[in-house]
């Protein structure tokens, strides 16, 4: 057992500090949502600015874009064209995903200085590239109805994970250099 611990060692490693990265962010993320409950911010502050920073997005596109607190739910209604195309909840805000993105990095730790660049600048760019999803989804959605499904289940998904999947394999690759 002991020779087999010595053997997966940098493997154990990783698991470790990946699952304790993503346990530790995904508990002070909850904490947040749990206390950040807000009249000012709907739902809360993070998803509020996505939904404003969307419909800020989907505006400059030259499209009319409204949003407004959901009625009914802990979401933002996305309008365009006056016509409700989105819904935007706490799942559209990119952390839960941003967070899955920090505790890979980490888990290949290559020193203080390029973790941190690496992990504020896939960050920013992950929440980046989200907000220009959801305003094309929404443009999609007023365009498509009839495909909003295969829009929103898909290819949309597929454009914010196919990024944090090219970002781990850049991540990877300068790892392994360093190492070698």
């Amino acid at each position: 057992m002991i020779q087999l611990i010595r053997k997966y060692k940098s493997v154990i490693l990783f698991i470790l500090t990946f699952l304790g990265v993503y346990v530790v962010l995904s508990m002070i993320y909850g904490f947040y949502l749990r206390t950040a409950a807000s009249e000012t911010y709907y739902p809360e502050y993070i998803t509020h600015q996505v939904a404003v920073q969307s419909e800020w997005l989907v505006n400059f596109l030259g499209y009319d874009a409204t949003i407004e607190p959901h009625p009914d739910e802990a979401s933002m209604k996305l309008s365009v064209e006056n016509v409700f195309v989105s819904r935007i909840v706490e799942g559209c805000n990119a952390i839960s995903v941003i967070i899955l993105f920090i505790a890979f990095v980490v888990a290949f730790f290559q020193g203080w200085r390029a973790t941190l660049l690496f992990v504020l600048g896939g960050s920013l760019l992950i929440y980046l590239i989200n907000i220009v999803r959801i305003a094309i989804l929404s443009i999609g959605f007023y365009w498509y109805p009839e495909h909003k499904m295969i829009l929103h289940d898909i290819v949309f998904p597929g454009i914010i994970y196919g990024l944090v999947i090219v970002l781990w394999l850049l991540w990877v690759r300068n790892f392994k250099k360093q190492r070698l």
